[in-house]
């Protein structure tokens, strides 16, 4: 069985950092992009960043560049996502996800609650 872990959110004050990890078990997922998204309250879950299998490119969201930087580590089959200089805006439930080559997603992890105070 398939499954993805987040870990790592929390509360922060404004300016702040978190890593965010997640941890895939059931397979492995080194041949495939994996992504990180976020839900905010009354919003849509939106694209963050993503990351090609050999960390060789990444992309992201525009207001998290510069801020946010994803990577991963394929002997631990598990993904990153650095937050830096966080915002109020940046609140939200954080899910990683597995990619397929059309950049669909296969897989959800269940989500780390990640609350910016200002």
């Amino acid at each position: 069985q398939v499954q993805l872990v987040e870990s790592g959110g929390g509360l922060v004050q404004a300016g702040g950092s978190l890593r965010l990890s997640c941890a895939a078990s059931g397979r492995t997922f080194n041949r495939y992009a994996m992504g990180w998204f976020r839900q905010a309250p009354g919003k849509e879950r939106e694209f963050i960043a993503r990351i090609e299998w050999n960390g060789g490119s990444t992309a992201y969201l525009d207001s998290v560049k510069g801020r946010f930087t994803i990577s991963r580590d394929n002997a631990k089959n598990t993904v990153y996502l650095q937050m830096n200089s966080l915002r109020p805006e940046d609140t939200a439930v954080y899910y990683c996800a597995v990619l397929s080559q059309l950049l669909t997603t296969l897989y959800w992890g269940q989500g780390t609650q990640v609350t910016v105070s200002s």
